[in-house]
């Protein structure tokens, strides 16, 4: 078993109080125990990269290149065994764990890319011989809080390009998950980092968050979880005039009309409603189907789910992994009981029992329902989708506009004017055509609208749009 310890101004950090890394496939396998830290350990880790960031501020492309560079490559050369890790701690499948620790050496790879690419404007200014330069610099101290589903991609999609841009970071990451955590930084305390540019804290968010949101030495704050926390960690920004950037919850729906190939289109539902257990917020929770084909949607999608294998996380065959935990277990199934209770027709959604006691529960498909209900309002995170009818496309749309959320949205067609006036007009940050809303590469842009984002995009280039600031530079020579 492991001591995940915390990561403090180059130095690994232990606490008296610890807590378990239980594997949700099998609650008898703990993997280790997380450091729970107090409020004064966040102060010293804030601390410690207030003093390291003028020393990274001033590092070299080539610096940061070789920095995350080493780190892309030691994680792609590792990603069987940091995959086995996350699928251990996390419940993913095997194959899921090892593509997302491939997806994080990736990340880290295209930013290394990213550190010798940087540049800035030379512009004419209106008045004659004054000289114009418009650069970028780094913010300064980052704060990160990062959540259970998505372990390592989501720490590398925020530590990357902050590190890429010339700021320190404090990392908070979930505390179901501290191993991958633990993992990645222990690969950038071996980097070449100077001391204090990268720290890792673990505990519980309500107790240590607080002081990462509301410290002055923290210029921007980075957080993907839920609605209720990033609002609430907005107001706190708001109030410092401090950089903020929220993801947070997604009800994401696809739309499948009459002329749609529905091979295609149970594929792509399957996967996005089903696959990593459902725990995604880009996750097809809406499936919004016209009339002409709902009914042979509706039996193909149902014996495509009852075929899924659920089982333990490293068992060779398994498709769905467990649930992280009794809580969102016992969330998923209540769900369920209140979708059944507005008179929906629950197919699955059931919890499982296999050779290892686990948080297991089959697939759970909803139809007969109208977007008013609950199952249709509110985010499940779970392995739960539910299916809407309606008449045409035009309806269609309308119904997937009418939501809180818009992270998230796909269509399935043979019609090009049909995608193309979906991806004009369905108000979500990312659209999908005969894809699964799930699954984005990792070098464009990541991100929503209205209540899915708040403020600039992760990933790619445009992650610079917050890890940096803009400087505008005049001369008269």
């Amino acid at each position: 078993m492991m001591d995940y310890k915390n990561y403090i101004g180059g130095t690994w950090v232990e606490t008296q109080a610890s807590q378990a890394n239980v594997n949700p496939s099998d609650v008898s396998d703990v993997l280790g125990h997380a450091a729970k830290s107090s409020a004064e350990l966040m102060e010293q880790a804030i601390d410690a990269a207030h003093q390291a960031a003028p020393q990274w501020a001033a590092s070299t492309p080539q610096q940061r290149f070789d920095v995350l560079d080493f780190v892309g490559s030691e994680i792609l050369a590792r990603k069987e065994e940091l995959g086995r890790l996350l699928s251990r701690e996390e419940g993913k499948t095997l194959p899921e764990g090892i593509g997302e620790a491939a997806r994080a050496g990736q990340i880290f790879k295209f930013f290394a890319g990213e550190a010798l690419r940087q540049a800035g404007d030379r512009l004419a200014s209106v008045r004659p011989g004054v000289e114009i330069d418009v650069t970028r610099s780094p913010v300064g101290v980052v704060g990160m809080i990062t959540p259970w589903n998505f372990p390592i991609a989501i720490p590398a999609w925020k530590v990357a390009p902050a590190l890429c841009y010339g700021n320190s970071v404090v990392l908070k990451p979930a505390e179901l998950v501290p191993g991958c955590a633990h993992a990645l930084v222990e690969i950038l305390s071996r980097s070449g980092l100077p001391d204090g540019v990268v720290n890792l804290v673990f505990g519980r968010g309500s107790e240590i968050g607080p002081v990462l949101v509301e410290s002055d030495k923290v210029k921007a704050i980075s957080f993907t979880g839920s609605v209720p926390t990033g609002r609430g960690i907005a107001a706190a920004c708001g109030q410092k005039l401090k950089k903020v950037q929220l993801e947070m919850g997604g009800k994401n729906p696809m739309v499948v009309v009459d002329d749609a190939d529905l091979n295609l289109a149970v594929d792509a539902c399957l996967n996005g409603a089903f696959f990593s257990t459902g725990q995604r917020c880009t996750a097809s929770s809406r499936l919004i189907v016209t009339e002409g084909i709902h009914d042979r949607f509706v039996n193909a999608l149902t014996d495509a789910m009852k075929a899924l294998k659920v089982g333990h996380a490293l068992e060779a065959g398994t498709q769905m992994g467990p649930v992280v935990d009794e809580r969102q277990l016992q969330q998923n199934l209540s769900y369920v009981e209140v979708a059944a209770k507005e008179s929906g027709r629950v197919i699955g959604g059931e919890r499982l029992n296999r050779e290892t006691e686990g948080f297991f529960m089959s697939p759970a498909l909803v139809t007969d329902t109208d977007n008013a209900m609950r199952i249709n309002r509110e985010e499940v995170f779970g392995p739960v989708a539910s299916v809407i009818r309606v008449k045409d496309y035009d309806e269609a749309l309308a119904v997937a506009n009418d939501t809180a959320f818009g992270l998230s949205a796909g269509i399935c067609t043979t019609s090009l004017k049909l995608a193309s006036h979906f991806k004009a007009n369905a108000e979500a940050g990312m659209v999908m055509v005969n894809l699964p809303t799930a699954g984005v590469d990792y070098h464009v842009p990541f991100g929503g609208t209205k209540g899915s984002s708040f403020g600039s995009r992760e990933q790619g280039r445009y992650a610079a749009e917050f890890y940096t600031t803009v400087k505008t530079a005049y001369t008269l020579p």
